[in-house]
């Protein structure tokens, strides 16, 4: 005889940490994530149902397959993945576990998410990251979006948290956050301590720095106009 686990009914839906790429459609509409393994190619929503990434004809999650939304109990045990070479651009999400699921020691394999907090960790200087950029690399239809400083954006394509938010609707809250190359030395105020609404200064800091690009720009075009003029 095979035991079997008891069947759960909580009062409310748990609540689990994952880490996943932020990503931006080809076409800038929409903001969703992707996984860090399994499941990495399909971009999900704020709000999304589970699909078996070897196409079976099944419902996530099966007890045979692995298959569904994973997650950890844990924040601390999701944030210590951030610490990997591969995973330093990616983001800790904050998610509702919902529909059915199976509950293992660390996390949960589950049906239906919405997630409800993004968090950005700094950038890749150590600074705290204004704007998600251009991370470089990609899914087809899919662009990649790393955490950014405004000191390091040099032009790249980039949303504010606050527009990443927006586009990927359903309430998502996107926070920038510290971890371990984003803490202060004991005693050091926040770099933003002064403002009142975090999500406003993002967004200056993110239009000064497109603003400081396009000066240096124009200023090298003026040089070589100046040049040019000089040798006739």
């Amino acid at each position: 005889m095979r035991l079997r686990l008891p069947e759960e009914r909580p009062a409310e839906p748990p609540t689990g940490y994952k880490i996943a790429h932020a990503v931006l459609s080809q076409d800038g509409t929409r903001a969703a994530f992707t996984g860090v393994s399994l499941g990495g190619a399909l971009p999900y929503g704020v709000r999304a149902d589970a699909s078996c990434v070897y196409g079976l004809r099944h419902r996530p999650p099966q007890r045979h397959c692995d298959c569904g939304f994973h997650c950890v109990h844990d924040r601390a045990a999701a944030e210590a993945l951030l610490c990997t070479a591969e995973h330093r651009a990616a983001v800790l999400l904050e998610v509702t576990v919902l529909g059915a699921y199976i509950r293992f020691e660390r996390g949960f394999r589950y049906a239906r998410q919405r997630v409800r907090t993004a968090t950005v960790g700094p950038c890749a200087c150590g600074t705290a990251a204004v704007a998600l950029a251009d991370a470089g690399w990609g899914r087809p239809g899919w662009r990649a979006l790393a955490p950014a400083c405004a000191g390091c954006l040099r032009g790249r394509y980039a949303l504010s948290l606050a527009a990443f938010a927006r586009l990927a609707g359903d309430g998502l809250r996107v926070v920038a956050g510290g971890g371990a190359a984003g803490r202060r030395p004991p005693g050091e105020a926040p770099a933003d301590a002064e403002f009142g609404v975090p999500e406003l200064v993002a967004e200056a800091a993110l239009l000064q720095a497109r603003l400081d690009w396009f000066q240096t720009q124009l200023a090298r075009l003026g040089a070589r106009g100046a040049g040019g003029a000089g040798q006739g």
